[in-house]
């Protein structure tokens, strides 16, 4: 009980009655005009809109959330491409809306987990885009795939691919990173999740990029909304084959037969099967791929903290959090106040969009210090905003870690030496901060 009275004086814990809170404040303000778009935000100050993809794609998204974190944290955009929204931008606060979803909904059915809206009539709901109790019972059903006895039987098999990949590849040629090895290795792992045929591997990272294109972008691999659906209905046929022949079998250990067979899953409606193995399918993915590309990217600007772990073996969890902390492989989740609720002095009106902008959390200093440095070795390494927190807090947290433990442990055990001999392509989004290719020359 004393920690939690602690964690809520510091305003990282749901209060748990926000929103009856903020009804006595409504009562209490009743018939004022309190002037501009929302009461409690500073309607002269001028700030870019945060949401624009092309911030991420050019990476120039760092002192636009310096200044915001710094003069409005929970800023008020009455204009943008998504409607109005509210920037939370700094660690303590995503906290708080993180950990409050009885105010802070996750329901597709108002508006999910992205600044962008849904098309109507084409929303994919699933687990994460649901608020308790079906959520608590869905994740449930898949949350075993990562427990510590599966994660030790999945060691071995992970360290063999990810040897066979490093050794497999050129020595003093060109070639793509992401492809050779991010997003091999990450798809080698997502078949065996779902116990999906290796050789069709590559059909998983195609959905994954289906599912999270931003389909204005340029190089988008959909490029209407009508695209991407058709698309992820080929993706729902292909699963829907292989349910059918787990839900005859008796329950395995893999994904498909997870949800073939509890209760929370085995009905869905269509656009709920779609959702959810998208969902599965992103979340298995991109955290892991991104990482593993924007890890190397870190390590060769910072060849000193790589030298840290070069001498020191324990440093490698470290490494591994502050990789994905630095990378912050998804850049918003947003949330919508099912009432009227103050938070940090701003009254957020019932219905408000609510975007956490982890990568803002993630450069935070009053949260964590010297933030725009990458540093191995940091105190309390794991508490970043990459994964979420609270119920939300991404299923498959410690297995991405393990994956990335394990690429590492190999490639300094090689002494690896790879440079990297163009700029990376990145990915037109707001929502993934993904990397789309990266040219490397391995030297022998």
């Amino acid at each position: 009980m004393k920690r939690r009275r602690n964690r809520r004086r510091r305003g990282f814990a749901p209060t748990p009655s926000a929103c009856q809170r903020a009804k006595s404040s409504a009562v209490a303000t009743k018939g004022l005009d309190l002037g501009g778009a929302r009461a409690g935000h500073w309607p002269m100050v001028d700030f870019i809109d945060v949401a624009d993809p092309a911030l991420y794609r050019g990476d120039g998204w760092r002192p636009h959330f310096e200044r915001l974190r710094r003069d409005d944290p929970v800023h008020y955009h009455p204009e943008s491409p998504y409607g109005p929204y509210w920037s939370v931008c700094r660690y303590a606060d995503i906290m708080a809306v993180e950990l409050d979803h009885a105010t802070y909904s996750s329901a597709s059915e108002l508006g999910g987990i992205q600044i962008a809206d849904q098309p109507k009539g084409q929303e994919l709901p699933n687990f994460i885009r649901m608020d308790p109790p079906r959520h608590t019972a869905q994740r449930k059903t898949v949350a075993p795939i990562q427990s510590p006895s599966n994660l030790a039987n999945m060691e071995g098999l992970i360290r063999e691919r990810t040897t066979a990949v490093l050794d497999g590849l050129p020595r003093g040629e060109v070639f793509d990173w992401v492809d050779r090895v991010s997003t091999e290795l990450t798809a080698m792992m997502l078949a065996t999740l779902f116990d999906f045929p290796q050789e069709d591997r590559r059909k998983l990272s195609y959905w994954s990029d289906v599912a999270i294109a931003n389909i204005a972008g340029e190089d988008a691999v959909v490029k209407s909304e009508a695209e991407r659906m058709a698309e992820l209905r080929k993706m729902g046929e292909t699963m829907a084959a292989l349910w059918k022949v787990r839900a005859a079998q008796p329950p395995r250990f893999d994904l498909i037969s997870m949800m073939a067979h509890a209760e929370a899953t085995r009905a869905m409606p269509i656009n709920e099967f779609l959702g959810n193995f998208g969902l599965l399918i992103v979340g298995g993915n991109d955290t892991t791929r991104n990482s593993m590309t924007g890890g190397l990217m870190a390590a060769l600007e910072n060849p000193g903290e790589i030298d840290k772990v070069r001498a020191d073996r324990n440093l490698l969890p470290s490494l591994v959090s502050e990789i994905i902390r630095w990378q912050t492989p998804v850049i918003h989740m947003r949330r919508t106040a099912r009432c009227d609720v103050e938070l940090a002095g701003r009254k957020i009106r019932q219905g408000d969009k609510v975007v956490m902008w982890y990568v803002s959390g993630n450069r935070d200093e009053a949260a964590i210090e010297d933030a725009e440095a990458f540093r191995v070795g940091r105190p309390r390494a794991r508490h970043h905003l990459s994964f979420g927190a609270g119920i939300h807090r991404c299923v498959g947290d410690r297995l991405a870690e393990l994956q990335l433990r394990i690429l590492w442990e190999e490639m300094l055990a090689r002494d690896l030496e790879v440079e990297i001999v163009g700029p990376p392509v990145r990915l037109y989004s707001n929502f993934i901060r993904g990397i789309r290719a990266l040219p490397v020359v391995v030297h022998s």
